[in-house]
């Protein structure tokens, strides 16, 4: 085997590993899910709670759409297009008011640095009695089948069950200004055109060198001139 045909083979054997890293990296449909929090969050009029709800298994969520609802809520009878109102909208890496139910405007809040590890939890601040009821997250774009879940929230004049706020996943929040900033990329998304660029180094190298030891080859023959 010569120089050429050497790189050849291993500029082949980059490129079978690159589409295997690719395979290995690239997560498979319904390989995610939304989960909410089994039991139901208490709280007494004016505290402050957070709404359970992450993606497993962890996921930069940071560039997707963020919802959350109230499944039961109708909508405004006044409003001819019957358009959705939310809890909470987040689009396009910041939230979106427009769309918001009135009465949770400057009362709501998702966790920057959380939904870079998949953490979609609330935080809804002042809570009221007019709060209590079932919330659904959910993350239209997600590529899995299990895209939603739901909190039940209870409101209650006393505390009567003891029930964790604060998921192991959550962070602290930042200021809501923050919300704007750009989400980092997860380390996959990273490693993945490290990788394919790597191997089009590899390749460009095979390719470099086959055309090299030919020119050389067909300028040898050239110089030992036609057989006699």
């Amino acid at each position: 085997m010569d120089v050429a045909e050497f790189r050849f083979s291993v500029s082949l054997s980059a490129l079978k590993l690159t589409f295997m890293l690719l395979f290995a990296l690239t997560p498979a449909e319904g390989q995610f899910h939304v989960v909410g929090s089994l039991q139901s969050i208490v709280a007494v009029p004016g505290d402050d709670v957070i709404l359970p709800c992450h993606v497993e298994p962890k996921f930069n969520v940071a560039w997707l759409t963020v919802e959350w609802s109230r499944p039961d809520r109708r909508p405004d009878p006044n409003d001819r297009l019957s358009r959705v109102e939310y809890v909470h909208l987040y689009r396009d890496a910041r939230e979106v008011p427009d769309m918001k139910i009135p009465s949770y405007i400057g009362r709501t809040a998702l966790f920057t640095d959380g939904l870079r590890e998949g953490n979609i939890s609330l935080r809804i601040t002042n809570v009221t009695q007019e709060d209590e009821g079932r919330y659904k997250c959910f993350i239209p774009k997600l590529k899995s089948q299990t895209k939603s879940s739901i909190v039940h929230l209870i409101v209650a004049e006393t505390m009567t069950t003891e029930t964790p706020l604060h998921p192991e996943t959550l962070q602290t929040p930042e200021p809501m200004d923050e919300f704007h900033s750009k989400g980092g990329l997860s380390r996959r998304s990273r490693l993945i055109p490290l990788v394919v660029v790597c191997v089009f180094i590899l390749l460009c190298v095979a390719v470099a060198g086959r055309w090299f030891t030919e020119s050389k080859h067909r300028k040898t023959e050239f110089e030992k001139g036609p057989p006699i």
